[in-house]
């Protein structure tokens, strides 16, 4: 298993930028995807953006596309979500998770391939 801690949310403008932060610890970070979801008041958990295991390949919700840029350091075991140009409906408590497929680098990601999880971190943008 893999102990997950994000940082980094908060309340912004639209139109304003956060950078989030996970830290992993435990099993071997490198050799998993990693992706970031969120799930605001009243609605499901939603994907918002994946990474393969390598860096090399990443994954967008339509939603993030052009505005959210997920990356990831396995030398410190960390991984980001940069987004910038937030909207309202942004709004929402964004997890980082820890895909359950090692070494997997394929285009398919969904709450189920993703088995350990943070605690989520708030993010406000007000109108």
């Amino acid at each position: 298993q893999v102990q997950l801690v994000e940082s980094g949310g908060g309340l912004v403008q639209a139109g304003g930028s956060l950078r989030l932060s996970c830290a992993a610890s435990g099993r071997t970070f490198s050799s998993y995807p990693m992706g970031w979801f969120r799930q605001a008041p009243g609605k499901e958990r939603e994907f918002v953006a994946a990474l393969s295991w390598s860096g090399s390949s990443t994954y967008y919700a339509e939603s993030a596309k052009g505005r959210f840029t997920i990356s990831r350091d396995n030398a410190k075991n960390t991984v980001h979500l940069q987004m910038n140009s937030l909207k309202p409906e942004d709004t929402a408590v964004y997890y980082c998770a820890a895909d359950k497929r090692r070494f997997y680098s394929g285009s398919y990601y969904s709450k189920q391939t993703f088995a350990s999880w943070g605690q989520g971190t708030q993010v406000t943008v007000s109108s």
